[in-house]
């Protein structure tokens, strides 16, 4: 390509480029795409050719946030209302016998993991649906606090899960500051409503208040996990749960799993819980997102040209305190 293409492709709108000639293919395929977000369906495979009971894998990646995952072009999905639009289709459909959760996440917020932990109780609740629980790479922290509201817990051999256990991190840019002669002055309303931000220095009562908000929510992560896993008590679980994280066979010695298998696994169990011989696996996705099979789909978003979605407030969120179920080493 000369330096004079490269010129337009990089400077001129698309439709100008699209009309340049010699700076592109000899043909151009285009192909429209549905604009509706809507969730589609889509079959991953039959286990037999006139049966139509169904099992839907759900996936569960990423952070989990109870806001929209940052991008830099775009908008990413809402972890928890994602989980819940999947969960409801799942549960409109009188075919879907059950439902397995395949889980990829470090954790995140504890309010997500709260809020997707008990709409899948609830689902499991309203419907008789059995949920099993399929930990892939990583199910730690959050991620394993929402595997605790399913029927049961299946990893595979070289998943990294537990992480029991919550943190706080806090940004102190107070010596930077010093250095460069940059001080702040927060006039509040009382003496810990500054608490934590990273323009103060933290005093030994604000660390004591964290503490404590850290101790409370660490509790309720060993009572779900204690609740959720029948063979553990919260004695047995506060044992185990310092916050490290476990290779799946450790994690099935310890009891906070049931057993090693593959998401094919899952399925086979959701099969039996349910009494179905012979089941269709489906996928829930977005119009534009392709799914190739039972163990991942690849978003597929439409390019855009000139649209870049920088929100400068999220740099300032990087330095607000907030309390992970999150395994971030």
């Amino acid at each position: 390509m000369t330096d004079r293409c490269r010129f337009v492709l990089s400077c001129l709108p698309m439709s100008v480029v699209l009309a340049a000639s010699g700076c592109l293919p000899n043909s151009l395929l285009l192909t429209p795409v549905d604009s509706s977000r809507a969730l589609t369906e889509t079959i991953i495979y039959r286990e037999a050719a006139f049966t139509s009971e169904k099992i839907a894998i759900i996936d569960v990646s990423g952070m989990l946030l109870n806001a929209h995952t940052p991008q830099f072009i775009g908008q990413g999905e809402h972890s928890v209302a994602l989980l819940t639009e999947q969960l409801n289709k799942a549960r409109r459909d009188p075919k879907v016998k059950g439902v397995v959760l395949r889980i990829n996440s470090p954790g995140g917020t504890v309010t997500a993991s709260e809020i997707m932990h008990d709409e899948i109780i609830r689902f499991r609740r309203e419907t008789g649906k059995p949920v099993i629980a399929s930990l892939q790479d990583l199910a730690a922290s959050g991620g394993y606090y929402i595997a605790c509201a399913c029927d049961e817990i299946i990893a595979q051999r070289s998943t990294v899960t537990g992480s029991i256990g919550v943190i706080m991190q806090l940004i102190d840019f107070t010596g930077t500051m010093a250095k460069f002669g940059v001080a702040s002055n927060a006039i509040t309303s009382g003496p810990n409503k500054a608490a934590g931000s990273p323009f103060e220095k933290l005093s030994d009562d604000q660390r004591a208040i964290f503490q404590g908000l850290v101790d409370n929510f660490y509790s309720q992560f060993v009572a779900v996990v204690a609740e959720g896993r029948p063979s553990l008590d919260e004695e047995k679980v506060r044992a185990i749960a310092d916050g490290r994280v476990y290779t799946a066979s450790q994690a099935l010695e310890h009891g906070l799993i049931d057993r090693l298998g593959t998401v094919r696994d899952a399925v086979d169990s959701a099969k039996s819980k349910t009494g179905c011989c012979k089941v269709v696996a489906v996928r829930y996705h977005r119009p534009t997102d392709y799914v190739a099979n039972v163990h991942a789909s690849s978003p597929r978003t439409p390019a855009a040209m000139n649209i870049v979605n920088i929100d400068m407030s999220k740099i300032y969120d990087l330095a607000t305190p907030r309390f992970m179920y999150l395994w971030a080493p």
